[in-house]
């Protein structure tokens, strides 16, 4: 799409919209032979308000040797610098520049947008999702901010970044962890199911150190926790004891809820399977149910 339909939709035109005026998995336009263009290295600036603050060196190391040979395919997104002119900020593709640097390269293929500093900073925090060795509290982080400085719905994340809605309401779930399980997270110490697993109990800082040093799974982590917020039921049967639902079944309930405007329960047994009961207020509720079911929404 052209810069001027970019400039009328101005502020707020939602996180859909930056999303289909640029794919940043591939940094490609829509007419790539025409908005692609060479810009010389030294023109070229990064963006100061770029969420992503560390740069594995080794990683950048091998990006520059791959430069050296292949030269850059995935052209950066830049917009002109705001106060300088023949200059240009990076929206998308730091990363790249800084290795372009490292392999000594003069120049290197960009795409020209016309973006608010708003968008800018909306455009990086996306970019920064698509990093494939985001860890799961990052990409939480990540969602919380594009929620809480640009309005957007959990709903509207999942459709604009291809995601699941109970995914990204399981890692948002994350976020209310002590700071010291997260940091286990982010470490590397723990894993995102782990740590979903701590999300009800009373003390998970404790019980994080508990699962690392036992080497728990994550079944049996949450087994733990229950034993915590229900102490009275150790000495009981395990046929005989209500289950406490986990936080993937409780979104998936909540998911399916929203979707059918029916209450849903699931009672999943493991690798035995389970049963879902949809609950329905009338006939004509049962009707629309059994039309969905049928594929004749």
């Amino acid at each position: 799409m052209g810069d001027n339909k970019l400039a009328k939709r101005g502020l707020g035109r939602g996180l859909s919209a930056l999303m289909a005026d640029m794919d940043l998995s591939t940094a490609e336009p829509a007419n790539p032979t025409r908005d692609r263009t060479m810009i010389p290295i030294e023109q070229i600036t990064a963006n100061p308000d770029q969420p992503r603050r560390s740069f594995e060196p080794e990683a950048l190391r091998e990006l520059a040797d791959s430069l050296k040979n292949r030269g850059v395919l995935q052209p950066l997104i830049v917009r002109p610098h705001p106060q300088d002119d023949g200059i240009f900020q990076i929206v998308a593709g730091e990363r790249r520049w800084r290795a372009a640097q490292m392999a000594q390269l003069h120049e290197l293929p960009v795409i020209v947008r016309q973006l608010s500093d708003t968008e800018v900073l909306e455009v990086a925090i996306i970019e920064n999702i698509q990093r494939a060795d985001l860890n799961a509290i990052e990409e939480a982080a990540s969602f919380r901010q594009l929620m809480d400085r640009f309005g957007h719905t959990q709903e509207r994340l999942a459709d604009a970044l291809n995601k699941s809605r109970s995914h990204i309401a399981n890692l948002l779930r994350l976020l209310n962890l002590p700071d010291q399980v997260q940091d286990f997270v982010k470490e590397g110490k723990l894993s995102a199911g782990h740590a979903r697993a701590l999300i009800t109990a009373p003390n998970p800082a404790l019980l994080a150190r508990k699962v690392m040093e036992k080497g728990l799974s994550v079944r049996e982590t949450e087994e733990l926790v229950r034993k915590q917020i229900n102490p009275d039921e150790q000495g009981k049967k395990p046929a005989r004891r209500q289950r406490e639902k986990d936080a993937d079944t409780r979104a998936l309930e909540s998911d399916l809820s929203a979707q059918l405007s029916m209450k849903v329960s699931i009672d999943h047994g493991g690798t035995k399977g389970g049963t879902i009961a949809i609950a329905y207020k009338d006939l004509e509720q049962l009707d629309q149910l059994c039309q969905i079911l049928g594929g004749h929404r």
